[in-house]
């Protein structure tokens, strides 16, 4: 992180630093859609920041971990209220799917809501569901919603993936949009207002500074993380095609100090894996030998074998491509061990777990029968072209 003024303004730090946008909010009774990231350059949580600036913060809302994250991934959210405020809150991530949209009864006696959450870059990633599910039902209730942005930060160029086929919606991918987006919350709101039914009367306060090829460490800002799982910017960087990992019986080292850097399993052939990725000669990666343990979820406690992804050239990486590779490169072992996740997923029952996180079952198959792991990337450009269209209609900044 650079030391002094960061270089880019985030939508809150623009909202406590420009007099009009504060005095068109005075007296409004006001929701705040937060989490752990919700802070300024300063590191002051936007709840205090903004009560401290005269705003009316009357209710929280907190997306899947919670308004201060101290909840791991699916984990039932139910908090009611805020310890370290006070404030009464509402968990968007319990026990069931209609659980993660605000009914009428939250929204009653608002007369805007705040958003303000950092975002990953992956379609998997699920809080800009949470903005836009609640600007749906704020739409339906007439409330406006203010998205404050914040940048991608994996940058705003590269896009990876296909789209979500209609049958395999769910909270890993609600909207038809590509696997790596390249898009800010605030661009993906407009994005939503326009081409979907999350509907409503839409402000975002945009960035400042932020340039599309920016990467977080680029913009000046303090990195929080973003979920107890995303400790650092390189985590976020593999995390676009890492998370596929989840849909299999591998573990993708929740349980370590390095989530989502390491994969394996007690049955993986950890050598065979490092050759054969090695003879694919992908660019922006290398790979060691690791051995680890986790300590939670999945082979808790047991000694799992595989890999530590050393990320050599972010600019070159392609993280979906990379763990299409492990994948079948792992598949290619014929362990009878391995196996796609069959346990409900983010609230579905009915579908693999890697089917929702693909989007489409064909590209399971794929990956099954030992395709080309580039080749299947490649082909991902045409399914996504329709998005790619829509998306540069809602891009808000121009380099």
């Amino acid at each position: 992180m650079t030391h002094g003024t960061p270089i880019v303004q985030t939508g809150l730090q623009r909202l406590l630093t420009e007099p009009e946008r504060l005095q068109a909010l005075q007296g409004q009774r006001l929701g705040l859609l937060v989490n752990p990231t919700s802070v300024t350059n300063e590191l002051e949580h936007a709840i205090e920041a903004l009560r401290g600036a005269g705003l009316n913060i009357v209710r929280l809302f907190g997306p899947e971990h919670g308004v201060r994250a101290d909840a791991q991934d699916m984990e039932v959210v139910e908090e009611t209220v805020d310890p370290i405020s006070g404030l009464p809150c509402v968990s968007l991530y319990g026990h069931t799917f209609e659980s993660l949209k605000p009914r009428p009864e939250h929204l009653a006696g608002l007369d805007r809501v705040i958003c303000d959450i950092q975002d990953i870059g992956a379609r998997y990633y699920t809080y800009v569901y949470t903005i836009g599910l609640m600007m749906q039902a704020c739409g339906e209730a007439g409330i406006p919603v203010t998205v404050l942005d914040r940048p991608n930060p994996i940058n705003g160029m590269d896009i990876e993936g296909n789209i979500v086929l209609e049958g395999y919606n769910s909270f890993v991918g609600m909207q038809p949009i590509a696997t790596r987006h390249a898009m800010t919350c605030g661009e993906l709101a407009h994005y939503f207002n326009r081409f979907t039914d999350w509907q409503c009367q839409l402000d975002v306060v945009e960035l400042q500074g932020w340039k599309r090829t920016m990467w977080f460490d680029d913009t000046g800002l303090p990195w929080v993380m973003p979920s107890p799982n995303m400790p650092t910017l390189e985590t976020a960087t593999l995390y676009p095609g890492q998370c596929l990992i989840e849909g299999t019986n591998l573990s993708e080292a929740r349980g370590t100090t390095r989530p989502f850097e390491l994969v394996g399993a007690p049955y993986v052939d950890a050598p065979a894996l490092k050759a054969y990725l090695e003879s694919l000669e992908l660019e922006g990666v290398a790979f060691r030998l690791a051995a680890f343990r986790p300590m939670f979820q999945k082979h808790a406690g047991q000694t799992c074998r595989g890999l530590q992804l050393h990320i050599t050239d972010r600019n070159r990486l392609r993280s979906l491509t990379l763990s299409y590779a492990i994948l079948t490169g792992i598949i290619a072992q014929g362990s009878r061990d391995f196996g796609w996740r069959e346990q409900a997923y983010e609230f579905v029952q009915d579908r693999l777990a890697i089917d929702l996180l693909l989007g489409d079952p064909a590209q399971r198959r794929a990956l099954e029968d030992g395709a080309d792991p580039r080749a299947l990337a490649e082909a991902n450009r045409v399914a996504r072209a329709d998005f790619e269209a829509r998306r540069t209609e809602c891009l808000l900044y121009h380099d």
